[in-house]
């Protein structure tokens, strides 16, 4: 069908009123039969039925308590008010409605007869302010929190508090199977006009309804398969659309929605209010459109979506005999959203335009039937097709004069909610004001108050410069953005120049004697290993290696692995690791691609490697060889801008790449790691990490630049949760390093053995969950043993971020932390602007590893 907007924006000032004129005729003429009352038994309405459902998963919960209270200011008469309450359930017949199953074991609402309304009364006169205040709010949360028996009513509850003579405060608590925000409205205005007639002994005044609501139920499931029009329009509108807005949650969804909610006011004051309007008027939107539209580009910048759908709830009250009742009318709409970067703000507000003009269109459809139809995949993790919902409420909140009596509703909140996320507005004279409601169990209160200074952002610039494409829309506020670029990035510290076999080879004067490495019974000092490296490298040297030349090494782990890598590097060359145990045809690939001049390898290994045209060393073969080259120092012109090796990626993504790291980056990384965990003589690193991986890099070379003893794992035991244990406690091992999900394995599977020595995990590699974290200190003393997390890209010459994990509980995924010494983190989204502090983490990355 065509865009019901755009015919509508086509049409003159005349056309539309006729047009308005035709609506508001065919809408006073539309009629809903009233059923006969030859039974008390009714069926249920679409949103009926489904409270219902959710009622009997969970009955002793007050998710869909809808608490509310009225201020009551003047000479209050308790009797008047309880006749005025009994009238109102003599008036509506929802008030005195339970829900039962029929002999065929479905639902059922059955009214029963009306009956006086007794009140509460509590009179709080005689407590201190401060006490009245304890116990009103005592009062909130009992009224607000306890629970229904839909078997029983009423589904209303009532006290009444004095706080003065002429102070109370009347509570209600409907359950939402009864009643919405608009019949809300509709029964203190009653409850107002009935008080103040019979205040007078006068009759209620108000017309008797056309309709009550079980006739609305009645037509509602008569119209089931005469929606086609409707149902038509909905499933052409949300084809392909995705099913879930995948916000970034501080911590995973529980597999269970618990619906625990909590709210964080909003406050746009009235400049930025009427800006908003003034746009609005401009462009031919509505407030709601506007602010829709805002809303959109924070969620399309949180997510990365450009596809999603947001709620939007509707009184559904489309024909007058429905504006009195009392009941659960409200409907919501599915409004979906499809954009793109580039597409300006204002470009996206007549998008928005269009969507909700065609939507309310088609309102009638209930939302409970679009699901049933459309069929989303269904999980109690969170609700169905729609988990973030906006209102805007432009009409405030009435006060009512009732004769000496002033009536002024005031809303109340459970700590419940039914979305993820819920942005509710109301326009009064300060200025749209209002509050961003959220569930506790995936949001923590800092990443909600962020998330709202982030939409506050949108709202202030948008309407500046509304022909400005959303993606460079700017997010962080002003303090943010000092907090990321300067703060957060002032790393700079002094690190001595040199190479890291200098640094090394500076160690060995200091300490020649120290155990330097070790591997099962083998053990060499600083002056040995020194020795053997310079051998190696003079070798190297004598083939031809030097600043830039490219050494591949094929070995396993042991002490020649760490000879030959030092021994590179001392011959002023890059390494290039080639692990054994790689596919025939990715060591092809490697080797091809960089080129490798000299090979360094093991007679074992040989019949694993695949056709090159390098020189190969292979170390047993050349052993008497070697024993004849210098033992000192070789003289090189390497520098710290030479390559210190090339490294390469798993391929994940593609196309495996050989990252290139110069020997100035890797000694930023290693003097960096000694300055936050300074290691001593004393201490033991084991190195487990294969080689191949960047990790291993520190692993390596840390201990032997700063006089600490590396212990070099078997080729398989990086694996093995038991040798593991035995190598941690035979070999008195301070600091080792686990990728996340092996640190999982080794927690659950390792021996019960004690680890005194062991002060210091590393993880890195993987998103750290906090779940891990908790157990890592259930089995591990915080003042005995600390836990990193470290996070870093191969190209960054390691790690660049690091996190020190305390013992307390965290939500969702550890985060990685802030950039180390000489290093800047900059967070951006695929149009290279800044992430949003909160979906960034701390530097708020929570949820990468």
């Amino acid at each position: 069908m065509d865009n019901l907007a755009d015919r509508i924006s086509q049409l003159s000032p005349e056309q539309l009123a006729q047009l308005t004129q035709k609506l508001q005729q065919k809408r006073s003429t539309a009629t809903i039969p009233v059923q006969p009352r030859d039974t008390n038994t009714f069926p249920l309405s679409f949103a009926q039925q489904r409270l219902w459902f959710l009622h009997q998963l969970q009955p002793e919960n007050p998710f869909y308590n809808v608490p509310a209270a009225i201020r009551v200011t003047g000479p209050l008469r308790v009797p008047v008010l309880e006749r005025s309450l009994t009238a109102l359930c003599e008036r509506h017949e929802p008030l005195r409605t339970v829900f039962v199953l029929d002999a065929q074991k479905s639902p059922v609402q059955v009214i029963q007869p009306a009956s006086p309304w007794s009140l509460e009364v509590l009179d709080l006169q005689a407590l201190s302010p401060k006490e009245q205040q304890q116990a009103v709010e005592r009062l909130k949360v009992a009224t607000a929190t306890a629970p229904f028996d839909l078997t029983q009513g009423p589904l209303l509850r009532t006290c009444l508090l004095q706080l003065a003579p002429n102070v109370h405060v009347l509570y209600l608590c409907f359950h939402h199977i009864i009643t919405d925000g608009w019949a809300l409205q509709i029964f203190v205005q009653e409850l107002g006009v009935l008080y103040q007639a019979f205040q007078r002994n006068l009759t209620s005044p108000l017309k008797p309804l056309k309709i009550q609501y079980v006739d609305y139920a009645v037509q509602q499931r008569l119209q089931e398969n005469k929606n086609d029009s409707h149902l038509h329009y909905w499933q052409q509108q949300l084809e392909g659309a995705p099913t879930v807005l995948e916000l970034p949650t501080d911590s995973p969804r529980p597999p269970i929605q618990s619906l625990k909610g909590a709210r964080y006011p909003l406050k746009l004051g009235p400049s930025l209010t009427q800006a908003l309007k003034q746009l609005s008027q401009t462009e031919g939107t509505t407030l709601f459109m506007t602010v829709l539209a805002a809303f959109d580009v924070l969620l399309y910048r949180y997510t990365g979506q450009t596809d999603f759908l947001v709620g939007a709830p509707v009184a559904n009250r489309t024909q007058v005999a429905t504006e009195g009742l009392l009941g659960v009318l409200v409907n919501m709409l599915a409004l979906r959203t499809q954009l793109q970067g580039e597409t300006s703000f204002r470009q996206l507000l007549q998008q928005v335009k269009g969507v909700v003009v065609d939507a309310n269109a088609h309102q009638d459809l209930p939302f409970e039937r679009l699901v049933d139809v459309i069929k989303p995949q269904r999980s109690r993790s969170y609700a169905p097709l729609l988990q973030v919902i906006l209102t805007v409420q432009t009409a405030p909140i009435e006060t009512y004069t009732c004769g000496d009596l002033i009536l002024q509703p005031e809303p109340l909140h459970t700590d419940t909610t039914q979305f993820d996320l819920a942005l509710h507005l109301l326009e009064t004279a300060e200025g749209l004001q209002g509050s961003l409601e959220y569930n506790t169990d995936i949001f923590a209160p800092a990443t909600i108050h962020r998330m709202a200074n982030h939409l506050q952002m949108i709202l202030e610039t948008s309407v500046l410069t509304p022909d400005c494409a959303i993606a460079q829309l700017p997010l962080l506020t002003p303090g943010e953005q000092e907090q990321v670029l300067r703060q957060w990035n002032e790393t700079q510290v002094a690190v001595p120049q040199g190479c890291i076999h200098q640094l090394f080879e500076q160690q060995v004067e200091s300490t020649p004697h120290q155990e330097a490495v070790v591997f099962a019974q083998e053990r060499l000092s600083y002056g040995e290993l020194n020795a053997r490296a310079n051998q190696l490298a003079h070798y190297l040297q004598a083939a031809g290696a030097g600043p830039e030349t490219l050494v591949g090494i094929c070995l396993e782990r042991s002490i020649e692995m760490v000879v030959g890598l030092l021994g590179i590097l001392k011959a002023g060359a890059a390494y290039v690791p080639l692990d054994p145990d790689y596919p025939p045809e990715r060591l092809r690939f490697m080797m091809d691609n960089a080129a490798v001049p000299i090979l360094i390898t093991q007679a074992s290994l040989q019949q694993r490697l695949p056709p090159h045209g390098a020189q190969l060393i292979c170390l047993e073969e050349a052993s008497e060889e070697l024993a004849g080259y210098p033992r000192v120092n070789p003289k090189t012109a390497v520098t710290a801008l030479n390559l210190a090796y090339v490294i390469y990626t798993s391929g994940s993504t593609g196309q495996p790449k050989g990252v290139m790291n110069q020997h100035r980056g890797v000694c930023n990384r290693l003097l960096w790691m000694q300055s936050a965990y300074p290691l001593t003589s004393d201490d033991r690193i084991l190195q487990k990490t294969p080689f191949s991986f960047d990790v291993s890099v520190w692993e390596f070379f840390w201990p032997l630049l700063v006089g600490a003893s590396l212990v070099v794992a078997s080729p398989k035991g990086h694996k093995d949760p038991e040798y593991l244990t035995t190598v941690l406690v035979q070999e008195r091992i301070t600091t080792v390093h686990f990728v996340p999900s092996m640190l999982a394995v080794f927690l659950q599977h390792r021996p019960p053995l004690p680890l005194p020595h062991l002060k210091r995990v590393i993880c890195s590699g993987e998103a750290l969950p906090s779940q891990l974290q908790t157990a890592f200190f259930e089995q591990f003393e915080p003042a005995a043993c600390d836990l990193h997390n470290l996070y870093g890209p191969t190209e960054a010459a390691i790690d660049v971020t690091a996190w020190q994990c305390p013992p307390e509980s965290v939500e969702g995924n550890v985060p990685i932390g802030r950039p180390i010494a000489n290093t800047q983190i900059y967070l951006l989204d695929p149009h290279l602007q800044p992430l949003p502090i909160g979906v960034a983490g701390e530097l708020h990355i929570g949820g990468v590893g």
